[in-house]
């Protein structure tokens, strides 16, 4: 496996010509055109990244062995398409066009001047978010006056979060609620709670990454079982619960991440009874569970939490529906686990900021006024995406999801990490499908998120068009970890 060069490094003219391979296609008269058409491939696939310094064009011309002239003319060649700099005393190196063209010749300009992010699914501030700081401004005074620590939540906000559990048919009280900061914060401080080195804990395969990162931070061992075309294998998690004797499960119920799966009510109740039988601790993510594009949430599946309240911890949060910026989030389960995981949280933290949880309780007075029209929002971008992805991708597969934040696409090839690498070319930050396995794979698998501008979304799906092109040509993934954060 060919190895790529590190950015800013310097690739000697013996190492290019082995990246190079057999680059020639047609003959000595279209020499220049053919390494031209090579190193262009490189940069494609990641292997030559931007600020890679090239041989001199002597170095290069006796390793490859070729005339001067040749390359001389090849180099020509990709300055002008912008993939190529010089300077005289500094030499050559590979570059990325700065405006016009994208790599790879295409003349739409980019979008915007920074890359678009397709790996975090986090959509921008809810409409009224200013209003409601406004609001707060008023009654930030009577706050001031005191020390600031709600090791709960401020009693407001609990109040709210609990009236919307009630909502949805979920006997709710304040108790029961632990504000956090973030869902991501509400399953370290669970999984810190029910877990330690060596335990086991069952998830969904694929999973959110995230989540996987926090079971793995805390040396615990993810137990996956197969997501199936239509949702969740319960066999599979039955006998998952039986063999591995997990300390806790973890799941995605409504619109999981990534495949977009809802579980309908009947699945939940004989889910809730298979953790019930196995005496086994269910963390239920609820971060989605607002974001029906084609429904209304409150005539949605009860949440899990009503088959099995005792054993079902189930986590929420403000980063998907309302703002990221928020860092709230909040933890619904017994009185008895809250009063535990405040006695715990202590040791890590004293409390969410009251600022923000204040703000949140402010938009949670009338829910539905900000939630209606983000869905709204929402489910233009969805169709957006998938009618670009039918015109410029059509050899690629993928369900309309009902919901959440993104489109779960299955490819024609395993080439879903070559695709990410090939795609920071073209100014897109991808998560390839390894990122949402337990131990890696999902080659043929990608998350797409439609949080972006209906005309930010043509663009990057017409340039991902263009990448998948130009992986289709052949040769083995580069051997390269896309580092991205993923949301």
């Amino acid at each position: 496996m060919q190895h790529s060069i590190p950015p800013g490094g310097r690739v000697s003219g013996f190492r290019l010509a082995k990246l190079l391979g057999e680059w020639r296609r047609r003959g000595a008269r279209h020499g220049s055109a053919d390494l031209a058409a090579a190193v262009r491939m490189l940069v494609l696939d990641g292997r030559l990244p931007a600020g890679t310094r090239l041989p001199a064009e002597r170095e290069m011309a006796e390793a490859l062995p070729v005339s001067r002239t040749m390359v001389s003319a090849a180099l020509d060649q990709l300055r002008a398409e912008g993939l190529v700099a010089s300077r005289r005393g500094a030499g050559t190196w590979i570059s990325l066009p700065s405006g016009g063209a994208l790599v790879g010749g295409a003349d739409t300009p980019l979008v915007g001047s920074s890359m678009v992010d397709f790996a975090r699914a986090a959509p921008p501030a809810i409409p009224g978010l200013l209003p409601a700081f406004d609001a707060v401004r008023a009654r930030l005074p009577e706050q001031l006056v005191d020390h600031g620590y709600y090791e709960h939540g401020v009693p407001e906000l609990r109040r709210r979060i609990a009236q919307r559990f009630e909502a949805r048919g979920l006997p709710t009280s304040p108790d029961q609620i632990l504000v956090t900061s973030g869902a991501q914060h509400a399953l370290a401080l669970v999984l810190r709670m029910l877990t330690g080195p060596g335990d086991r804990v069952l998830v969904e395969q694929p999973s959110y990454p995230n989540a996987l990162d926090a079971i793995k931070a805390m040396s615990a061992i993810p137990v996956p079982v197969a997501m199936t075309d239509t949702g969740w294998d319960l066999p599979g998690i039955a006998a998952a619960l039986r063999q591995a004797a997990p300390r806790m499960a973890y799941v995605v119920p409504d619109f999981h991440n990534p495949t977009a799966h809802r579980m309908d009510a009947e699945t939940r109740a004989e889910l809730s009874d298979l953790v019930r039988r196995a005496r086994t601790p269910l963390v239920v993510d609820e971060t989605i569970v607002e974001l029906d594009l084609d429904g209304d949430p409150l005539d949605g599946p009860p949440p899990v939490a009503s088959f099995a309240d005792d054993l079902v911890v189930t986590l929420g949060s403000a980063s998907k529906s309302h703002w990221a910026g928020l860092r709230i989030g909040w933890i619904r389960a017994s009185t008895e686990v809250v009063h535990r995981l405040v006695s715990s949280r202590t040791a890590l933290d004293l409390g969410s900021a009251v600022l923000d949880q204040m703000v949140l309780a402010e938009l949670l007075t009338e829910p539905e006024a900000g939630l209606a029209e983000r869905r709204r929002h929402l489910a233009g971008q969805r169709d957006v995406l998938m009618a670009g992805l039918r015109e410029h991708l059509p050899q690629w597969r993928f369900d309309r999801p009902g919901g959440g934040l993104s489109v779960w696409c299955e490819l024609d090839a395993p080439v879903s990490t070559r695709i990410a690498v090939v795609a920071q070319n073209h100014g897109m930050r991808l998560a390839p499908g390894a990122r949402f396995g337990a131990h890696g794979g999902f080659e043929r698998w990608l998350r797409l998120p439609f949080v972006l501008p209906p005309d930010v979304l043509r663009e990057a799906v017409r340039r991902l068009g263009l990448v998948a092109a130009a992986v289709s040509g052949g040769g083995s993934v580069p051997h390269q970890e896309v580092e991205v954060p993923v949301a």
